[in-house]
């Protein structure tokens, strides 16, 4: 890789960084296995891999979950504003139109699937995260660990990365990856293939930062039941209607 590109991608790194508003000196410490992307090695990773399509749009519309139960909402707005869909008004932003945790259950279908106070209390299931994200314009495909396998789920993660107009939104376990509590949602950014490893863009920014984390522990860490629906949990692709 030339100089010139190493460069680039440090500066927008580091723009990335600055951007994103949080302070990250205060997250949780991670465990041996997780390699956080605000490291040396984090951004080496990102520079090295083949398959990061999704991660410049992400990053600019990287967000904080607003309450400890919003991941969900968080990373759906995230990939809506990724994709360019059309959003809702938002009086403070006028003229201009762009999702936020505030508004993005001003949709009636949305509401239908689970209204914002439930989620605030209990959180979202795979299939529920599915159903907000097709109340708007775009198409969501739900994969429940039940019905794949590691090599599936690395396969149509990777590949998925290579693409543009289309995100991975990820519902795991995170004590089977080695880090604190239950279950948690948030979009995949990147893979580095050389290392097998994902890149894991963290809503919840004030716990923990973006961190790589290999495919065989994020697949365990998705292949564990949700209490609250009793199935497995799971990702989501999401792309544009045709």
């Amino acid at each position: 890789m030339s100089l010139k590109l190493n460069t680039t991608f440090k500066a927008a790194i580091i723009w990335f960084c600055v951007s994103s508003g949080t302070v990250i000196a205060q997250t949780l410490p991670l465990s041996n296995n997780l390699i956080g992307f605000n490291s040396d090695e984090g951004e080496r990773l990102l520079i090295q891999s083949r398959s990061r399509e999704d991660f410049f749009p992400l990053s600019m519309q990287f967000v904080t979950q607003n309450n400890q139960a919003f991941c969900g909402v968080a990373s759906i707005i995230m990939v809506l504003n990724s994709l360019g869909v059309i959003a809702p008004e938002t009086p403070q932003y006028s003229p201009y139109r762009v999702f936020t945790q505030e508004n993005f259950f001003s949709n009636e279908k949305t509401k239908k699937v689970i209204t914002p106070e439930v989620v605030s209390r209990q959180g979202i299931t795979l299939e529920q995260l599915g159903g907000l994200i097709s109340s708007y314009d775009v198409q969501a495909k739900v994969y429940h660990a039940a019905d794949t396998n590691l090599e599936q789920f690395r396969k149509i993660v990777s590949e998925n990365l290579k693409q543009p107009n289309n995100f991975v939104i990820v519902n795991y376990l995170r004590k089977e990856i080695g880090q604190e509590r239950g279950g948690h949602i948030s979009p995949i950014a990147a893979y580095n293939e050389q290392t097998d490893r994902f890149l894991i863009m963290d809503v919840s920014r004030y716990k923990y930062p973006p961190v790589w984390v290999k495919a065989a522990d994020l697949w365990k860490a998705i292949n564990t039941k949700d209490i609250v629906s009793g199935k497995t949990r799971g990702f989501v692709v999401v792309s544009k209607n045709s």
